[in-house]
């Protein structure tokens, strides 16, 4: 691995490396093979308490800040692993957390944080309306002490290893409401009651060993106590935990990016062709090494849009833009790594490939390069918004 300067949380990203060297490459590459998902892997990192790092001590967690779980985040994947099997319960329980009442955090956090429940799922896409949250066809209608719930989903993570799920649907019509934004609520979903009783899940095969799927809705009752914050308020909640996606995902695009670099460099020094290292080429040199400089750049980024987060500052335009420098960084160094091997780079013993195609994921999700480009444009350039 690089030659890697010491941190503050260096004890974190020790253990944590510890942890993954259980977990060799060939692990990962086996349950890529399989379509499969790294449930002993997951088990490892929730038992050693580091799925609950964000969850108050007085709630039985760690009490510690998204610094810190972003750097957990960025170690798995800088070891060769993916955090896209378990991130979700990162951002989706910080949402109980910064906005979910007295009695939900009482009966969830606990239990989260002592490995019992995963809240790995959060339901907001939908087929027809994409990035256009604020025009979701989701209903949830109150019906006495029931909100009854009717629509669509698409490309929803780790539904089928999550026993909650987090659901944005709208409680007023859209015609009702002076600002789009208005009239969407949170809804905390008991995955093991609304299967099969108004829930119906339907796997979407991908590139990328990512188990997603397609919702449908069909007069799912949720009960009103499973309300997140007020109703109507919803949106608000969800871009609160979008920018700890969001930061979150910049971390393991940074780890990704370390990975790559730390990869080719080896093969760089190890590879003899024309009787000398193809290490000595400049042009093998230089594109790691500016590959290994943007990555730099983009972790700067991201701590600074965890400082903000975890001062409770606003924080949309920084998490944005370390969402973006991250997965530019790490799908650029991934091209230079695959070249950098040639031929040897799209044989799966390398994992290359495996690692090439993940990172690919986050040029597109959980939110496009041209939508952060629309936000930067508008809220920090202060130019007309452009849809």
């Amino acid at each position: 691995m690089l030659n890697q300067r010491s941190d503050k949380y260096q004890d974190i990203r020790d253990a944590v490396r510890a942890l993954c060297g259980e977990f060799p490459d060939a692990y990962f590459r086996e349950i890529d093979e399989k379509r499969g998902y790294p449930e002993a892997f997951v088990d490892a990192l929730t038992k050693a308490g580091w799925m609950a790092a964000l969850i108050p001590q007085e709630y039985g967690g760690s009490g510690l800040g998204l610094a810190e779980a972003s750097v957990i985040m960025e170690e798995i994947n800088r070891n060769g692993g993916n955090s896209g099997a378990c991130h979700g319960q990162m951002y989706n329980m910080n949402t109980v957390l910064r906005s979910g009442s007295k009695a939900q955090k009482e009966k969830y956090l606990p239990r989260i944080a002592a490995g019992e429940l995963r809240i790995q799922a959060m339901a907001v896409t939908e087929p027809g309306t994409g990035t256009d949250t604020t025009k979701l066809k989701t209903t949830a209608v109150k019906k006495g002490d029931r909100y009854v719930v009717n629509g669509q989903k698409v490309w929803i993570s780790r539904v089928q290893h999550s026993d909650m799920m987090i659901l944005l649907a709208r409680t007023t019509p859209l015609a009702d409401v002076q600002r789009k934004s208005e009239g969407l609520s949170c809804f905390l979903v008991d995955l093991h009651q609304a299967v099969g009783h108004g829930l119906t899940v339907r796997p979407i095969p991908n590139m990328v060993n990512h188990e997603t799927n397609e919702l449908f809705f069909e007069n799912l009752e949720i009960p009103e106590e499973n309300l997140i914050g007020e109703e109507g308020k919803g949106f608000k909640y969800i871009l609160d935990g979008l920018n700890a996606e969001r930061t979150l995902i910049a971390a393991e695009c940074i780890g990704d990016g370390y990975w790559f670099v730390d990869r080719a460099t080896r093969y760089a020094k190890e590879r003899v062709v024309f009787d000398r290292a193809i290490g000595k080429n400049q042009g093998v040199q230089f594109p790691i090494a500016e590959s290994y400089i943007e990555v730099e750049a983009a972790n700067l980024m991201r701590f600074r849009a965890c400082e903000l987060f975890d001062a409770h500052q606003p924080c949309g335009a920084e998490a944005n833009m370390a969402k973006h420098l991250a997965a530019k960084a790490s799908w650029e160094a991934a091209n230079v790594c695959l070249q950098t091997h040639g031929g040897f780079g799209f044989a799966c013993e390398y994992d290359v490939e495996r690692k090439f195609r993940e990172t690919r994921l986050y040029q597109v999700a959980p939110i496009s390069t041209n939508m952060i480009f629309s936000y930067v444009a508008e809220h920090v350039l202060g130019l007309p918004r452009s849809f």
